[in-house]
């Protein structure tokens, strides 16, 4: 079973999960976008034997403290899709423009394609390939657990931003309605940002993406 606390970190509030099989104890962190300190907190309150860095794409709010978590704890880092190549490589401007210190490029151990899955002990992650948001987009379901991360794909009552380099709407709807709806209505995300919601409650009433 999977087991998951969600820290917000960065001035962005960004929702960094910490993941975790009940039985096992093996875990991973997704999106580190800094503030690693409390996300180790987090790690060390529940126990957890982190394996993994998982990442749904290369935002600064996302990704900003890869290369920090990465080098400190040797991990290995598993996405985005070769996609987001690009927002890696600008993570030092990302970081100057916005204010976030020192931001280190990285180098993913293994980029993620649809499809893809990646294990947790026990728990199966499906990788579903999710462009819109920027293009290598990636999303993590685990069936067994009816639960989503979906990153900056998807948020209750609204979707992600389009208007960066790399997005777009079109895209990003469509990537909504036939990976992530189909999966069934009583599925629960965790969004980038804010409060976590259930496909079929965006599916029924988000105003851009509901049908």
């Amino acid at each position: 079973m999977l087991k998951a606390t969600v820290i917000p970190v960065t001035p962005f509030a960004q929702n960094c999960s910490v993941v975790w099989c009940e039985r096992t104890g093996a875990g991973a962190v997704i999106d580190p976008g800094g503030d690693i300190g409390q996300v180790l907190a987090a790690v060390r309150e529940n126990g957890v034997r982190l394996e993994k860095i998982l990442l749904t794409h290369a935002h600064i709010d996302h990704a900003g403290g890869t290369a920090e978590l990465a080098g400190s704890l040797k991990l290995p880092i598993v996405g985005p899709h070769r996609g987001d190549q690009f927002w890696i490589d600008g993570l030092p401007e990302q970081a100057r423009m916005f204010g976030f210190g020192r931001c280190e490029r990285f180098t993913p151990d293994q980029w993620l394609e649809d499809g893809d899955h990646v294990q947790l002990g026990d728990v199966d992650f499906e990788v579903r390939h999710c462009p819109g948001h920027t293009p290598g987009h990636v999303v993590f379901y685990s069936a067994a657990d009816r639960l989503a991360f979906v990153g900056d794909v998807l948020f209750a009552g609204s979707i992600g931003r389009t208007d960066f380099p790399g997005g777009d709407y079109d895209t990003l709807i469509r990537a909504i309605r036939e990976k992530l709806f189909p999966l069934g209505d009583d599925v629960r995300f965790v969004p980038g940002h804010g409060p976590m919601s259930t496909f079929g409650e965006e599916r029924r009433s988000n105003p851009f993406c509901g049908e």
